[in-house]
C-alpha cells in the first residue's frame, strides 16, 4: 500500500477485469431519469486561482468549459442503493475480492484497533489509516461490523471499477469531472465553497466535514464523525446534495495536474485519454484545514483505480436522449 494524496490511501492493486479502468468515455441514456434532476449545461467558468488552492492539483487556471444538457442523480449511491445492485446481479467488490480496504482510526472498533495496531496494519505515511481485512462496502469498519441504520448513508469501499460496475447496470455513467464542478456550483459564479464563500454561512455548517484537531479528536459540531445520510444538510442552488464533504466521489477522467493548463476554450471535456490514477472530486468527513481545505468546490484529487476506502463512493448521471 502506498500513501496516497489528501486523506484517502491509495491500494494500487492488480484486480480483475482491469480493461474496465481504461474504458473509453460513453454517453449513456438507456438508464431511467426518474428522481434525476436535469442541468442544462452551457459555459461556466472552471477551476481556480483561489491563492488557498493547491497549485500542483491543477486547480487553475479559470478556464472557459461548454457542458451539453444532462442528468445527475442528487444524491450519492447509498448503502441501499449498492444493496440492490449487488443482490440483482451477484457483484463482488474490489475490496472483498482483495479481502481488504481503507479504514479510518477513529470509526474502528476499539478491540479491532488494538488487534491491527499490533500487526502493524497501519498505511505508511497515513498512519490514521488501517488496512483493515475484512472490511468492504457491506462491512465499513472492519468483518464484524454490518450497515444497522446506514442504509440512507453513501456507499463506501468502492472502487473506481466498482462505480462504472454500478452505472453499467443502471444504464447510466460516471460523470466527468468538468460536470462535476458544473453541477456543484450549482449556478454560482467562481464561489469558493457550493454555497458561497462563507464556510460557515450565518455561523452554521454546510457539509459534513473534520472539526476539532485532525487526527485525533473529532468534535462533530456538524453532527457527524463518519458519513451523513445522503439527504444531510441543504441542497445547492441546483437541487444536489453533499456536493462538498461527506465523501470523495469518483469521475470518469484520468488524473493530470496540467492537462488542462494549456488549453482555450473545451466543450464537453473528458480529461487525458490515459493515465494511472483517476480523479476525485469533493472532499470528505475527513477534510480539515489544518491539512486539506479539499471541500472548496474547484479542489480535486486522485487515488488508482482499484483503490477503496471508508471515505470512497460515486454519484451517477444520464446524458439527454
Amino acid at each position: 500500500m502506498k500513501k496516497g494524496s489528501c486523506c484517502t490511501p491509495d491500494s494500487p492493486r492488480v484486480g480483475p477485469e482491469q480493461n474496465q479502468q481504461g474504458k473509453p468515455f460513453e454517453r449513456m441514456t438507456a438508464g431511467s431519469a426518474a428522481g434525476m434532476i436535469l442541468l442544462k449545461g452551457g459555459l461556466f467558468l472552471m477551476g481556480t486561482d483561489d491563492k488557498v488552492g493547491y497549485p500542483a492539483d491543477g486547480e487553475g487556471p479559470i478556464r472557459e468549459i461548454t457542458l451539453s444538457p444532462f442528468f445527475i442523480d442528487p444524491y450519492a449511491v447509498s448503502n441501499a442503493d449498492f444493496t440492490v445492485f449487488v443482490n440483482t446481479t451477484g457483484y463482488q467488490t474490489d475490496a472483498e475480492f482483495f479481502g481488504e480496504s481503507h479504514v479510518f482510526h477513529a470509526l474502528l472498533p476499539p478491540a479491532s484497533k488494538f488487534i491491527l495496531q499490533g500487526l502493524g496494519r497501519t498505511v505508511l505515511g497515513l498512519e490514521s489509516w488501517y488496512s483493515v481485512p475484512g472490511a468492504d462496502w457491506a462491512h465499513p469498519f472492519g468483518p464484524d461490523t454490518h450497515l444497522d441504520g446506514l442504509a440512507s448513508h453513501p456507499v463506501t469501499h468502492v472502487s473506481y471499477r466498482d462505480a462504472l460496475a454500478y452505472c453499467e447496470w443502471a444504464g447510466k455513467r460516471l460523470p466527468t469531472e468538468a460536470e462535476v464542478e458544473y453541477a456543484a456550483r450549482g449556478g454560482l459564479k467562481q464561489k469558493r465553497f457550493v454555497w458561497g464563500n462563507d464556510l460557515l454561512p450565518g455561523g452554521k455548517h454546510r457539509c459534513n466535514i473534520f472539526q476539532g484537531q485532525f487526527p485525533h479528536h473529532n468534535s462533530a459540531e456538524d453532527g457527524f464523525v463518519g458519513t451523513a445520510p445522503v439527504d444531510a444538510f441543504a441542497p445547492n442552488g441546483y437541487g444536489l446534495y453533499n456536493m462538498a464533504g461527506n465523501i470523495w466521489e469518483w469521475a470518469f477522467d484520468w488524473w493530470s495536474p496540467d492537462f488542462h493548463r494549456t488549453a482555450g476554450h473545451r466543450k464537453n471535456p473528458t480529461g487525458p485519454s490515459t493515465g494511472d490514477r483517476r480523479l476525485n472530486r469533493g472532499g470528505s468527513y475527513l477534510c480539515h484545514d489544518s491539512y486539506c481545505n479539499r471541500y472548496r468546490v474547484a479542489a480535486r484529487t486522485s487515488n488508482t483505480p482499484d483503490s477503496s476506502a471508508g471515505n470512497l463512493g460515486f454519484r451517477c448521471v444520464r446524458d439527454v436522449e
